[in-house]
């Protein structure tokens, strides 16, 4: 087991990618904290990796809430006695062209993508620096390093992960905290389904599968495996990376 006797916390972890991403990194070994905003579901998560042997803490907060995220991040290390990966995951999306959108939805998607990975990182990162070693893996966007019609925002907020990671694994790489990022594409989840429901949707990903060269969507699955690389000693010498995951969408250098 690659992540034997290591604490991680997953922010948006009760489903879709983030679910996946759980699942995997318990299977390797690691303790696993879950933050969602549905207590149901986060009950859901520790229950199917309780029952594959693996131990999981369930935590109800918004991303967006710094006491509510800094003390889920707390009871974490206290439960597990360290904090070595964090992962983040928490997302929203909106398809619209941009001058259809206005600030309330502009609020939204910083709030939730951009200022999430921010609180998140802020009040895990003083524990790791602590203990003098730790992993950071976020999820950017394939549509935040080319862009994606309909997804200003969204892209947006992706980039500004993408950009801050880069810069944060400067800071932090004399404490031994390795920083990087996982770039997926197109992905068969909840978050993909709202974005392109409906008949438009299906043509739309249709469309899209038939240019990736691989010739299919991406499953949860192959976005959690990558991450996990990134967790272990496997990706020791790896920081400030971005990774796309798309099947050979994009090809980005």
């Amino acid at each position: 087991m690659r992540l034997e006797n290591k604490a991680a916390l997953i922010t948006g972890g009760t489903r879709g990618i983030g679910r996946a991403i759980a699942m995997k990194l318990s299977s390797e070994g690691a303790r696993v904290a879950v933050i969602g905003r549905s207590e149901e579901s986060g009950e859901e998560v520790a229950g199917a990796i309780e029952a594959k042997g693996g131990r999981c803490l369930p935590l109800s907060a918004d991303v967006t809430d710094y006491d509510s995220v800094s003390a889920a991040v707390r009871e974490a290390h206290e439960t597990f006695g360290s904090l070595d990966i964090l992962v983040n995951n928490a997302g929203i999306g909106a398809s619209e062209y941009f001058v259809k959108t206005d600030q309330d939805l502009w609020d939204r998607l910083i709030g939730v993508n951009y200022k999430g990975f921010l609180v998140s990182s802020h009040v895990t990162i003083p524990y790791m620096m602590a203990q003098e070693h730790g992993v950071i893996v976020s999820l950017g966007s394939d549509a935040g390093r080319v862009g994606t019609s309909g997804e200003v925002l969204y892209s947006g907020t992706k980039a500004a992960v993408m950009a801050s990671s880069k810069a944060l694994a400067r800071e932090l790489a004399r404490y031994n905290i390795r920083v990087n990022c996982v770039s997926p594409g197109p992905v068969d989840t909840e978050l993909l389904a709202g974005l392109h429901g409906g008949e438009k949707g299906r043509k739309v990903q249709e469309a899209v599968t038939k240019m990736i060269p691989m010739k299919r969507i991406g499953q949860p699955e192959d976005v959690a495996d990558v991450v996990c690389f990134f967790c272990t000693d496997e990706a020791r010498y790896l920081t400030g990376q971005v990774l796309s995951v798309d099947g050979g969408l994009t090809m980005i250098g």
